[in-house]
C-alpha cells in the first residue's frame, strides 16, 4: 500500500477535531468550473504566513486551493489545514489536500490529490469514501489517459517547463497539450502545471490548454492578490473566446 500515511491507523487521527462538517460539495465550486488551480506550498510559504497568502490567492480569483506540504510532519499539515479550510469554505473554493488521504478524510477536505507513486484510485477511494473528488498527477499522454480510464476526477499534466517545485523531473513541453485536451481534458478537468508564469501562460494557452495550476509565480509575487487576479483574468478571457 503506497498511499502516504495509510499505514497509520485511522483511529490515530480520530482525536483530531473535525475542522468543519464534511463538505457538502454542491455548495462549492467544482473542478469542472475551475480554470485557475492554486497551491499553497509550504516549501515556499512559511507556516505563519499560510493564512495571509491563502487569503490573497482566494481574493485574487483562485478556483481551487490545494495545500501541499512535502516533508512536513502530519501534525503540521493538520494544523495548517485547520486554518486554511475555513477560509476556502467562506470563499466557496474547494480545499484540496495533497497526498494524505487519511487526513483528508479526517478533516473533511473537499478533495484529495495524489501522485503517480501514491497508490491506486481504489486505495484512495477506500479511505476517503465515494464522494470526495480525487486528482492524479500525470507526466505523459499515456499517464493522462490511464488516469482517465482508472476513473480519477481530474488530473495535473506536466511539468510543462523546468520548475524548482518539481526538481529533477524533466519538462514535457507543450507539444502534447492539444492531444491531451482532446483525449482527456474534454472528459475530466485537466490542469497544465509546471513553470507557468505570466510570461509563459500565453504560450500554454496557445498550445491548447484550458486550465492551469500556478505555484511559484504566484507565491513569490510581490503582490500575490494582484498577480492572481491578472492570471485569472487572462484565463477567463481566453475561455470566453
Amino acid at each position: 500500500m503506497k498511499i502516504k500515511n495509510f499505514e497509520e491507523k485511522v483511529e490515530d487521527l480520530t482525536s483530531l477535531p473535525s475542522v468543519l462538517p464534511t463538505s457538502s460539495y454542491s455548495a462549492l465550486r467544482t473542478p469542472h468550473s475551475a480554470l485557475l488551480y492554486c497551491i499553497l506550498d509550504l516549501g515556499y510559504v512559511a507556516e505563519e504566513n499560510a493564512e495571509s497568502v491563502t487569503a490573497s490567492l482566494l481574493a485574487g480569483g483562485a478556483d481551487l486551493l490545494q495545500l501541499r506540504a512535502k516533508n512536513c510532519d502530519l501534525a503540521t499539515i493538520e494544523r495548517v489545514a485547520s486554518r486554511l479550510l475555513p477560509l476556502c469554505r467562506a470563499a466557496g473554493v474547494p480545499f484540496i489536500l495533497n497526498d494524505h488521504a487519511v487526513l483528508a478524510a479526517a478533516i473533511g477536505a473537499d478533495g484529495l490529490h495524489i501522485g503517480q507513486d501514491d497508490g491506486s484510485l481504489a486505495e484512495a477511494r477506500a479511505i476517503v469514501g465515494p464522494h470526495m473528488p480525487i486528482g492524479r498527477s500525470t507526466h505523459s499522454l499515456d499517464q493522462a489517459r490511464a488516469a482517465l480510464a482508472e476513473g480519477f476526477d481530474c488530473i495535473g499534466f506536466g511539468p510543462l517547463f523546468p520548475t524548482p517545485t518539481k526538481a529533477g523531473r524533466p519538462a514535457i513541453g507543450l507539444r502534447d497539450i492539444a492531444v491531451m485536451e482532446r483525449d482527456v481534458g474534454s472528459k475530466i478537468p485537466a490542469f497544465c502545471i509546471g513553470g507557468i508564469t505570466p510570461e509563459t501562460l500565453p504560450q500554454v494557452l496557445a498550445a491548447g490548454a484550458r486550465r492551469v495550476v500556478i505555484v511559484s509565480a504566484l507565491l513569490k509575487a510581490k503582490n500575490i492578490q494582484a498577480a492572481t487576479e491578472a492570471m485569472s483574468a487572462e484565463l477567463r478571457v481566453r475561455s470566453a473566446e
